[in-house]
């Protein structure tokens, strides 16, 4: 039976958040009660609540991943990454202490290298974990690929991207999001993810200029604005201090908006350029649609001081999932099992370094 995709029935949320509360503030108690431990199984029940809730084209997702699984990665990584990297600063701290700076900063740089390396590792593996744990029609996706080249590659395109002034950061991100997903699978079809940062640059030229606009205007601004308002040299302070204060909220309130401009181009082009099979897909999401998720998950969690923050993954993930689109059709009767090797330990690396797999 072949299944067509259309914009209107590919992708589908229909969770709610009353029926979403009950889950997220046990969670956030079992978590308190048990000192943060529980929160492997509360990302588990979160994440069994939001794929039963997805559906894709005829059938819903499901999520087979377990919290002990996520727990027993976690311990892992805290036992062979973690902690080493803690005693080697503490060595690091040491060899400074004792007249031997060379050596130190030999060991910081290596030391620093190591963490982007790792942190490859992290990004890749989890991408990993959760397509080999993520069914549809009883098939899963996963990589035979361990990540270790990934994080080679995700090592020196950090560096180089951020080595000529920042400024081939956009081909970084692109070139990284194909390499993790190129070596990705779902059932017997692998994915194929394509994108250029071309059409991300103006975008990024508006963050990567933005500190040297405002400096210069706050410079130009002091020079003429500042004598023209007199008073004593007391009130030319408060004035000037006043002046940084504004800058620096302006330059962060910017930031954060020019940051969601990139990334609402940033996702459309690396999602639009990602197909599975005769599947192709496509992110609908623009700045306004990323503007209004982030002062509504900001707005949530200061009006609730805080306690909001548990719906956070629940409004991100009806964010993505109601902004993805398919086109294309699905031979279901064709579809095989993954042949992959499914991971036995969740994201540790992951959850020790805290950062994002997508």
């Amino acid at each position: 039976m072949d299944s067509e995709t259309t914009n209107a029935r590919a992708f589908a949320f229909d969770g709610n958040w009353r029926e979403f509360a009950p889950i997220a503030f046990t969670n956030l108690l079992l978590s308190a009660v048990t000192l943060g431990i529980y929160a492997f199984w509360a990302k588990t029940r979160e994440r069994r609540y939001l794929w039963n809730r997805t559906r894709f084209i005829d059938d819903r997702l499901e999520w087979t991943g377990t919290g002990l699984e996520l727990f027993i990665g976690y311990l892992m990584a805290m036992v062979l990454f973690a902690i080493p990297l803690g005693l080697l600063q503490f060595g690091i701290q040491a060899l400074a202490i004792r007249g031997h700076g060379g050596t130190a900063v030999l060991l910081v740089l290596g030391l620093y290298l190591l963490l982007i390396y790792l942190v490859g590792v992290a990004i890749f593996r989890a991408l990993r974990y959760r397509l080999s744990r993520t069914y549809w029609h009883g098939i899963r996706g996963g990589s035979d690929d361990q990540g270790f080249r990934y994080a080679l590659s995700h090592l020196w395109k950090t560096i180089a991207g951020a080595a000529v002034f920042g400024l081939l950061v956009p081909w970084s991100m692109v070139e990284l999001w194909k390499e993790r997903w190129n070596a990705m699978s779902f059932g017997p079809h692998r994915f194929e993810a394509g994108g250029s940062a071309s059409p991300l640059m103006m975008r990024y030229l508006l963050y990567y200029l933005l500190p040297i606009v405002l400096i210069v205007g706050g410079v130009i601004a002091a020079a003429f604005v500042g004598p023209e308002l007199g008073g004593s040299p007391e009130d030319m302070q408060v004035r000037m201090l006043g002046f940084v204060i504004v800058g620096y909220v302006v330059f962060f309130v910017l930031a954060g908006l020019i940051a969601l401009i990139f990334y609402a181009a940033y996702f459309r082009e690396v999602v639009s350029n990602l197909s599975l099979g005769d599947l192709e897909f496509g992110f609908t999401a623009g700045t306004m649609d990323w503007i209004k998720l982030t002062l509504g998950n900001i707005a949530l969690v200061v009006c609730t001081l805080g306690v909001g923050f548990i719906f956070i993954g629940y409004r991100n993930w009806s964010f993505f999932i109601g902004h993805m689109h398919a086109y294309g059709t699905v031979a279901v009767d064709e579809l095989t099992q993954s042949t992959t090797r499914a991971p036995r330990q969740g994201e540790g690396l992951l959850d020790a370094f805290d950062v994002g797999a997508i």
